[in-house]
């Protein structure tokens, strides 16, 4: 019953998720903590290595929750979970999409889901930003700063990868100062 649950629940999240992985974190948060699957610090911390691997969001997440949640059968469970939705839907609009694509409903449809996708990413940023607050000052302002290097780089047309290499490198230098001085 475990493994239907965490399936279910994944299926939902990928049947309802517009807009990729980070427009998922609201809900992966909702439902996640509705079980007591993990809590609020856990799911921060599996967002992060989600990212930091390579690969869809969405999987990783998934993959991880699933594990914590119900070992190597629930990473296999949330897996199909989430990615089930998503290939059911392709393969529907692929049959049909040429026919409509020029309808004014599905047009309309679209633009519709454009601000939608934006809202569920600014609320999955502001959900993990409260959380990270919540825990600490100096990772909040170490978050802060990286966000402002990220956006620095990026302005600077530096290629994402060096971007992400920097962060990390701050990253990892930050973490070792707060270490070292006991702020971590």
């Amino acid at each position: 019953m475990k493994y239907l649950d965490i399936f279910l629940v994944f299926f939902k999240i990928g049947l309802f998720s517009f807009g990729g992985g980070y427009a998922m974190i609201p809900l992966i948060q909702s439902e996640v903590l509705a079980r007591n699957w993990m809590s609020s610090e856990e799911i921060i911390n599996f967002i992060a290595v989600s990212e930091s691997t390579p690969g869809s969001f969405a999987v990783n997440i998934a993959t991880y929750i699933g594990s914590s949640t119900g070992g190597f059968p629930g990473a296999i469970f949330a897996t199909l979970g989430v990615i089930l939705p998503s290939f059911l839907i392709i393969a529907l609009i692929q049959k049909g999409y040429s026919k409509f694509q020029n309808s004014i409903y599905v047009k309309g449809a679209m633009s519709g889901l454009h601000p939608a996708v934006i809202a569920m990413i600014g609320t999955a940023f502001l959900s993990v930003g409260e959380t990270v607050v919540k825990q600490d000052f100096y990772l909040s302002l170490c978050c802060g700063l990286l966000f402002l290097l990220s956006f620095f780089l990026l302005k600077k047309k530096l290629h994402p990868i060096a971007i992400i290499v920097l962060c990390a490198i701050a990253g990892i230098s930050i973490g070792f100062i707060g270490e070292q001085f006991h702020f971590l």
